[in-house]
């Protein structure tokens, strides 16, 4: 059958007006506690993202890591994370975030924080801890486990441990709200919840954001609760229920532009299957990759389609029998998980071992 001629005009200037418009838009992936950016798990995360997307991905590390990612207080990872993208030419005209976990409040902290910064256009998050987790990442088990759990959650909002333990941060714990307020140095300024010292500039910069995608987890023992990853939590004082993200004064009153952006069509809440950031590619393909495609992928898209229509019917049947000819191995391939931190969420024998100097304890 003959392909009309206005058609092919039309295919072709469109293709020649993206074409000249086209650009890739890069990507940055910020990771989660007691990880790092050359940790197979995340070193492959961000390879498949750049593939899937062939949009450039970095993975941006904070010091050495691990021991920084537990013990540099957030505050001070948010600026090095910040130098290090204002540096980068890459990202000059703008840029995605991807959050992994805590990295999650690092990267609304350049968002939020980074004065003179590069734009962030979409940010995806992975199981953010966005209205703070009632309790501190696993310890394990063990008799130092069962007391370092309850000195840390005594001790939690005072200045040493919030100077030397990143997730002193953004616990925050309902039955003491008030000290959470008074001395947690970095979500309440994140999520400008201190009435006297609310910043236009932080909720102005938020709402800059094209697309806020919050990934729960729906099997998440990580962050407690989970609905934090959408920025629901507990009620001030008590420890149920949980209150959806609408129904949080954060989002009512509108303190970073939540509302402001949900209106606008531009927050997805979206729920997946398995534990903290377990995801696989098949999620990650629905959910994750749409917000980092740049526009050179949807030229490629539209020339392979106008490629296509050229061929013969007989080429396109056996293109479909060869399609159908392998959905198993590409359902089984798909549901693969690439990440799993539910496993990983351990405190390390470093980690350990501060405790113990901490408590005072001596190995024997």
């Amino acid at each position: 059958m003959a392909f009309p001629s206005k058609s092919v005009a039309f295919v072709s200037l469109l293709v020649l007006t993206i074409t000249q418009f086209s650009h890739s838009i890069p990507f940055i992936v910020l990771h989660g506690i007691g990880d790092q950016c050359s940790n197979r798990g995340v070193k492959q995360f961000t390879e498949l993202l750049t593939k899937f997307s062939s949009s450039k991905g970095y993975c941006l590390e904070v010091g050495d890591g691990t021991w920084d990612s537990w013990f540099m207080p957030l505050e001070e990872q948010t600026a090095v994370v910040c130098e290090k993208v204002m540096k980068m030419k890459e990202l000059s005209k703008g840029y995605n975030i991807v959050g992994l976990s805590q990295g999650n409040l690092i990267g609304r902290g350049v968002v939020e924080f980074c004065d003179g910064g590069p734009q962030v256009k979409n940010f995806i998050s992975l199981a953010g801890p966005h209205a703070g987790t009632a309790s501190v990442p696993l310890c394990g088990s063990g008799f130092l486990c069962m007391i370092a759990d309850k000195l840390i959650k005594s001790e939690i909002y005072t200045d040493y441990i919030q100077a030397h333990l990143a997730p002193s941060g953004y616990l925050k714990l309902p039955n003491d709200i008030l000290h959470y307020l008074e001395k947690c140095r970095f979500l309440p300024k994140l999520n400008n919840e201190l009435p006297d010292e609310r910043n236009s500039t932080y909720k102005e910069r938020f709402t800059r954001l094209q697309n806020l995608v919050l990934i729960m987890f729906e099997n998440d023992s990580v962050l407690i609760p989970r609905e934090t990853s959408w920025f629901g939590y507990y009620p001030d004082g008590a420890f149920k229920p949980v209150i959806h993200p609408q129904e949080t004064k954060l989002y009512n009153e509108d303190w970073i532009g939540l509302k402001t952006l949900d209106d606008a069509g531009r927050v997805h809440y979206i729920s997946v299957a398995g534990g903290h950031l377990g995801i696989s590619r098949k999620d990650m393909k629905k959910h994750v990759i749409p917000y980092l495609k740049d526009q050179a992928s949807m030229v490629e898209s539209i020339q392979r389609g106008y490629a296509k229509v050229y061929q013969s019917h007989y080429n396109i049947r056996q293109s479909s029998k060869r399609k159908q000819a392998v959905p198993w191995l590409q359902d089984k391939a798909s549901s693969k998980l690439i990440l799993d931190g539910s496993s990983s969420y351990h405190w390390p024998p470093s980690v350990q071992s501060f405790i113990r100097e901490l408590l005072g304890l001596a190995e024997d």
